[in-house]
């Protein structure tokens, strides 16, 4: 059957066909959830740059909190995958019942809790005015996807253990053609601003979640949900701990960071704070495939790990990673020419002054995104080997130590102004790229875990 083939080829097959069969849905799939953002972004950008800023705002909050949580559906990736590397199916799937439960008691607090909280951290983040109003209602509505994200994550985490990262794909694929047909439908027809945006992006989540769910229950799957024998172990609650809290640590406080970020462009205007928010998500796009990869090398060191093949496991690190540098050097040359940036820019806004910031902000990042190569890649080895605690630290040391150390630095002393933004985001990514491939080298993944 395909699921055991899978599993085959990550064991002993083509290392090249490993990394396309994960690389490939998973690449398509990031793509769509970046396009959730985005079409609220273009069409935001149709409203003005008041709503625009606002949402560019308030989005590192919601990501704190998705950060935390994802800390559980990284864990099950990790942890399924090792376990049926070393062919113990039925643990895997006590896991999985584990990993999901814990994701949505998890989510359903952390959505009823933010959403009333919303006010007074819109206020702490210095919004005033529109773009306090805008924000407050975007935030409130937007957090209470999460109990549907978590589901069509758990269910992503889930798959991808097996090898199988086509079927979540096309279920996010119709996630984004309905937000596409509600953005403007809610927006614009309906004349619902923001509180469209956000309405239209928790359908859009909503539908996705239920069939996932109902996915879940498949029976013919090597790893499936059966509630009626959902009880929690204190083993497995143990390992998820272990290896999900060091993620959830260093994506919950690099996103706190990214909040912090936020609020020191903000002071620079709210076209400067549209310019980061628009530069930042058409480099998300860019860096799409290395995120892929990472993802792909997460998985096949998982398998690898579980089953003692610890040199086929550093092979697939060492392909993954030329293959997601090579690419990232070739586009990122291309689209780091400011004709090309500017016209990209132009897509999401008419507003000349941020699209000639934004345009040189993703021009600045385009040309250095190859380091996101050895960075993901990197990550992926760390994670995939259940040796999260690296990647918390450097997720933590990214932001906290090198971005705002060079911020301070090109601000307080070389007087850059909003150009200080644009450069601390590349430099801090090249230095934790290069400090994760050092810790590589000593060989430190390699140590049990788990």
């Amino acid at each position: 059957m395909a699921k055991n083939n899978n599993r085959e080829i990550l064991l002993n097959g083509s290392l090249v066909k490993a990394i396309m069969i994960l690389t490939v849905p998973v690449v398509i799939n990031s793509f769509l959830q970046t396009m959730y953002n985005l079409t609220d972004t273009y069409w935001l950008g149709r409203l003005g740059t008041e709503e625009l800023a606002a949402i560019n705002l308030v989005t590192p909050m919601q990501n704190i909190v998705l950060n935390f949580g994802s800390g559980i559906t990284v864990a099950g990736s990790v942890l399924i995958s090792q376990y049926l590397g070393a062919k113990k199916d039925d643990d895997a799937r006590s896991m999985a019942n584990q990993i999901f439960a814990c994701a949505l008691i998890f989510s359903l607090i952390c959505a009823s809790v933010c959403a009333l909280a919303t006010p007074a951290i819109v206020t702490w983040l210095g919004a005033e005015g529109e773009t306090w109003s805008c924000g407050k209602t975007y935030l409130q509505l937007v957090i209470l996807d999460m109990p549907f994200l978590y589901t069509v994550n758990i269910y992503a985490a889930i798959n991808q253990a097996q090898g199988d990262t086509l079927r979540p794909m096309f279920l996010n694929l119709g996630g984004i053609v309905l937000n596409m047909i509600l953005d403007p439908l809610l927006m614009v027809v309906l004349h619902m601003g923001v509180a469209g945006a956000a309405l239209a992006t928790v359908g859009a989540k909503a539908v996705p979640a239920v069939i996932a769910f109902v996915l879940l229950l498949n029976k013919e799957k090597d790893v499936y949900l059966d509630l009626r024998k959902l009880k929690f172990e204190k083993e497995k609650l143990k390992s998820i701990l272990v290896v999900g809290l060091p993620t959830a640590v260093g994506g919950s406080t690099m996103q706190f960071g990214f909040l912090l970020m936020s609020r020191n462009v903000l002071k620079y205007g709210t076209q400067a704070m549209a310019a980061y928010g628009i530069g930042n998500k058409i480099n998300g796009l860019i860096t799409l495939p290395s995120n892929g990869i990472g993802s792909a090398v997460a998985t096949i060191v998982g398998q690898n790990v579980g089953a003692k093949q610890y040199e086929r496991a550093e092979e697939g690190y060492h392909l993954s990673m030329r293959i997601s540098v090579i690419f990232l050097f070739v586009g990122g040359m291309i689209l780091s020419r400011m004709p090309i940036s500017t016209a990209i820019v132009k897509i999401f806004s008419d507003d000349i002054q941020v699209i000639e910031m934004a345009a040189e902000f993703l021009s600045i990042m385009a040309f250095w995104c190859f380091a996101n190569g050895v960075y993901n890649s990197s990550m992926g080895l760390f994670q995939g080997s259940g040796h999260t605690e690296v990647t918390m630290i450097i997720d933590a040391a990214r932001l906290w130590v090198f971005r705002f150390a060079t911020l301070f630095v090109c601000e307080v002393w070389l007087h850059m102004g909003v150009r200080s933004v644009w450069y601390s985001v590349v430099i801090s990514n090249g230095l934790s790229a290069i400090i994760l491939f050092i810790v590589y080298k000593t060989g430190y993944w390699k140590k049990k875990r788990i």
